[in-house]
C-alpha cells in the first residue's frame, strides 16, 4: 500500500497480527484482518484444538460469572478481556442482576477502541486502560473514578491472559499484590493454558506468540501445578483448578473434555 502500513478504523496497524483479533477469528468473529488470520492459522496448524479452547474459555466465563452472581457478587473487573463478543461479562452479570457493575481493563488499543464504541451507552459498564502487571494503578483508577466500591466484594476475572506473560515479568507477584488490595469476600476467576498433555506443542506455540509479542527468548509456558500458585491466598471453589469443561458444567455430558483441550480454570474466594 504505497509503502504505508494499512490502518484500521481506530488508527491501528492491520498488517501486524494482534492476539485479541486472532481470538476473535477463533470464535468466528469478523473483527480481524489477513495478518491475524495468517498468524492464527499458523497456530491451528500446530494445534487445531486451539479454536475449541477459545470457545470453551468463553463458556467458562459465563458459568463463572453466574456462579459469582449466585454468591452475591455484583462488581466485576475483567482484565484483558479481549474484543467484545457475545455473552460478555457485563451481559452475563446483568442477566442475573441488572444492577451489576463491570469494569473492563486492557492495554491493547484495538480492544479499548472496540469496547468503548460498544459500551458507550452503558451506565453500568466502563472501559479503562491498564494491565495485571500494574495492579495498584489498576485498582486505584477503579477507586478514584468511582467505578468500584471497595467496601464491598469484587470479582477479578483474568481469562487466558496470564498465559502470555513470561516468568520474567513476575505475574505471580502482581496477582498476589492485587489479592492483598481486594476486600475480604472478593473472588478471582482465572483460566490458563496448561501444557501437561501437550509438551510437544510448547516450543512451536511459544515461538508464534514470542514473535507476536516481540519477546524473543522469553518463556510463559506453564503446567497445571505451575498455574496453581496464582490462587495462593484464595479458597478454591469446588471442583478446584480443573480442565475448563470440568468446572461446574451446565450438563453432565459436558464434563468430558474434547480430545486435546489443554486449558484449565478455577474460581477462588479471598477469606
Amino acid at each position: 500500500m504505497s509503502g504505508e502500513a494499512a490502518r484500521g478504523p481506530g488508527g491501528f496497524d492491520t498488517s501486524v497480527a494482534n492476539i485479541a483479533r486472532m481470538n476473535d477469528y477463533f470464535l468466528g468473529g469478523k473483527d480481524n484482518f489477513a495478518a491475524d488470520r495468517e498468524a492464527a492459522d499458523r497456530l491451528l496448524a500446530i494445534a487445531p484444538e486451539i479454536k475449541d479452547m477459545t470457545v470453551e474459555n468463553r463458556r467458562f466465563l459465563g458459568r463463572a460469572v453466574r456462579y459469582l452472581c449466585a454468591r452475591g457478587v455484583r462488581q466485576f473487573i475483567d482484565v484483558s478481556a479481549g474484543l467484545p463478543t457475545r455473552n460478555n461479562t457485563h451481559q452475563v452479570a446483568r442477566s442475573q442482576d441488572p444492577g451489576s457493575v463491570t469494569v473492563y481493563v486492557d492495554d491493547d488499543p484495538v480492544v479499548l477502541s472496540h469496547a468503548r464504541a460498544i459500551l458507550v451507552d452503558s451506565a453500568s459498564s466502563s472501559v479503562i486502560e491498564g494491565d495485571i502487571l500494574h495492579p495498584r494503578e489498576l485498582l486505584d483508577r477503579c477507586r478514584d473514578d468511582g467505578l468500584i466500591d471497595f467496601e464491598r466484594p469484587v470479582a477479578v476475572i483474568i481469562l487466558g491472559a496470564l498465559q502470555f506473560i513470561p516468568h520474567s515479568d513476575e505475574p505471580f507477584k502482581s496477582v498476589a499484590l492485587l489479592r492483598d488490595m481486594l476486600p475480604g469476600g472478593s473472588h478471582l476467576a482465572l483460566s490458563h493454558a496448561v501444557f501437561d498433555n501437550r509438551p510437544d506443542a510448547v516450543t512451536p506455540v511459544e515461538d508464534v506468540y514470542r514473535a507476536l509479542l516481540n519477546r524473543p527468548g522469553e518463556n510463559a509456558a506453564r503446567t497445571l501445578d505451575d498455574v496453581r500458585p496464582f490462587f495462593d491466598g484464595f479458597d478454591l471453589a469446588e471442583p478446584g483448578l480443573v480442565p475448563l469443561r470440568a468446572w461446574r458444567p451446565d450438563r453432565p455430558v459436558d464434563t468430558a473434555p474434547p480430545k486435546g483441550i489443554w486449558m484449565a480454570g478455577g474460581v477462588g474466594r479471598k477469606p
